[in-house]
Order: structure tokens, then C-alpha cells, then sequence
């Protein structure tokens, strides 16, 4: 049976029967947590385990611990993190170093409860009208450390058995919209986007995932945002070179309009590999699923070969890499 092009949620701290029997039936490729699906490690080792079950196969669960104010897993259970553009600016000099450490032992954290794909690194690159939404999750505005630090950022995750997913390709710095909300919109020139935007995501076009952005480009195409645009899969594709299995941002966020059904086939059509949908309304899912369709072709080649970047992680002293992040952040 082919699986789904779909990384699908759900709605509480335990499956219901409904839902088990609906991933049963539509096998969706991989699973999105968030708060809402965690209360303590116990209970996310008991939710983890019964997704796999539910789907009879060890498929990836994502969950977006970047760490600061995007953080699913927090005190008392897991640890807090400054956002990532503070711990950056405490120590520009051994930023890279610090945040590869850092996401060593969110990776360690996130393996011990069964994760295994976290999404991150953020590529974006800040700018001074960069919205509020995002702008502390960047890394800083010079394309060289943002590239610099994503790549310690995925190594460390990759390194703790951690899937990496990078986003939000093309580049979603320039947005000062939330598009949780409303569609941005960015109308700088090509030119200036390949410089820098595309430029930041070049570095790490050889990851296994990335997700999109929901931003019209109007250089690029005036009328669709990059997640529905073939113009904009192109680029990413040819221009920025990425490689590796493409999915959208979550496809129920206000950027996007009309039924889920539709937005899930544009964006398949588009050229995006994977759909994410992620508040675990069944209605919704129900919709997603018919209109992403199966994985396959090169999407499942894509697909089969992330998962071979998922490995068991070597033995570490987390009190060791602990006392060696804090000593970093202090010099």
C-alpha cells in the first residue's frame, strides 16, 4: 500500500479510536506534535509509541523545538533555551559551536520520548521590518554565519539521530506579515533575493528536508505564494538547488485560501513533495489526504532517502555537553 503525501497532527495527549483508525486507513508518510500532545515524557513515549503502531511501521515525528518561544517540550520536564538570536549575540565569536551543542542535546531530549525530526534550522534571514513572529528565531542578518550556524544546527540534530528540517525556504525574513494570519507578501527584486534569501539556502541544499514558505514573491510570481507556485518550486529546485523531500508550511495557516482539498493538490502540483497539516482536525485531514494524494515517484525516492539521515546517535555525557554549552555561552 502506497503511503500518503502527508505529515499530519493530532488533537490530544492520546490517540482516540477515530484517529488511530484513520492513520490506519490513510498512512500518512510522518506526524507533527505540538503542546497540545504533551504533558510528560511518559505520556509522549506512550503517544509516540501508539502512532507507530497505529501505522504498523517506525514512521518520523516531528515536533518544532527551536528552542526560546517556539518550544513544544518545556520546564519542568525539558530544558529552556534563550531564543536563538539572543544566545547568538552572547557570543558571535563561537555562535556556531554553541548552537551545534545546543541542538546536540535537543536532540537527546527528543530522541528519549521517540522524536526523531525536529524543524530546524531557521534559514530566514532577520531584517530590520522582519515581523515579531519570526524575527528572534533567526540567526542574524549576514548570509555567511546564518549558513555557518544552520549547519552546526543540523549536524547536531543529525548527529542525535534527529531528522533536520530547514525553513522556510525560499526565505521568509523578508515578510512583515505573520502568515499564520494573512498572506505576506514580498516585492523585492530577484536579483536582491538570489544575493541573499536564496543565497542563505543554497548552503544547506543537501539536507534531507526543507518546508516552504507562504509568501507571494511578486518578481517571481505575483499570484501564488512559493508553497502553490511552480515558479517558485523551480527556483528551489534549480536556482537554490535543494534536493531533498520539500514540504509545505502547515496547510491549514490563513495565508492560504480555499478548501484543503484544493490547497493540498495546488501545492503537490506545484512541485511540493510532502503536505503538512497540523491542528488534527479530522474534517480538515480527511480533505488533506484526498488532495495530497500518494507518495510516490520521485517523491518517494526523496522520502526513502531522508530516512536514511535517521540513525541511531552515539553514546554522549549530556552533563558534559551541558557544562561545555554554558561554559561557551559565559567566555
Amino acid at each position: 500500500m502506497p503511503l500518503g503525501a502527508t505529515i499530519l497532527g493530532c488533537q490530544g495527549p492520546r490517540l482516540s479510536r477515530a484517529e488511530r483508525d484513520f492513520f490506519a486507513k490513510a498512512q500518512p508518510w510522518g506526524f507533527i506534535l505540538f503542546a497540545r500532545n504533551v504533558e510528560d515524557p511518559e505520556q509522549l513515549v506512550w503517544l509516540t509509541t501508539e502512532i507507530r503502531e497505529a501505522v504498523g511501521r517506525d514512521a518520523p515525528i516531528f515536533i518544532d523545538q527551536e528552542g526560546g518561544r517556539v518550544a513544544r517540550l518545556t520546564a519542568p520536564h525539558w530544558r529552556e533555551w534563550l531564543p536563538p538570536m539572543e544566545q547568538v549575540k552572547l557570543n558571535p565569536r563561537k555562535a556556531a559551536e554553541a548552537m551545534y551543542l545546543r541542538y546536540r542535546i535537543i536532540a537527546h531530549e527528543l530522541r528519549a520520548v521517540g522524536l526523531d525530526g525536529n524543524c530546524a534550522p531557521v534559514l530566514d534571514l532577520a531584517q530590520p521590518d522582519t515581523h515579531d513572529i519570526l524575527m528572534n528565531r533567526c540567526y542574524g542578518n549576514d548570509v555567511v554565519k546564518v549558513a555557518e550556524i544552520a549547519g552546526a544546527v543540523a549536524t547536531g540534530l543529525v548527529d542525535g539521530g534527529v531528522l533536520p528540517v530547514v525553513k522556510h525556504i525560499p526565505g521568509h525574513g523578508r515578510a512583515t506579515a505573520d502568515s499564520h494570519l494573512e498572506l505576506p507578501v514580498v516585492k523585492a527584486r530577484e536579483k536582491a533575493l538570489r544575493v541573499s534569501d536564496f543565497l542563505a539556502f543554497q548552503s544547506v541544499s543537501g539536507l534531507p528536508l526543507a518546508m516552504t514558505a507562504h509568501i507571494v514573491y511578486t518578481d517571481i510570481d505575483a499570484e501564488n505564494p512559493a508553497t502553490t507556485s511552480p515558479k517558485m518550486i523551480e527556483i528551489i529546485r534549480d536556482r537554490i538547488g535543494f534536493s531533498g523531500l520539500l514540504m509545505t508550511d502547515d496547510i491549514s495557516m490563513k495565508a492560504l485560501e480555499g478548501p484543503f482539498a484544493a490547497r493540498a493538490s495546488a501545492a503537490r502540483n506545484a512541485g511540493c513533495d510532502i503536505i503538512l497539516h497540523c491542528n488534527g482536525e479530522m474534517d480538515e485531514m480527511v480533505q488533506v489526504v484526498e488532495g495530497a494524494g500518494a507518495l510516490d515517484g520521485v517523491a518517494a525516492a526523496r522520502a526513502e532517502t531522508a530516512l536514511t539521515w535517521r540513525k541511531e546517535p552515539d553514546a554522549i555525557d549530556i552533563d558534559a555537553l551541558d557544562a561545555e554549552f554554558e561554559a561557551l555561552l559565559t567566555q
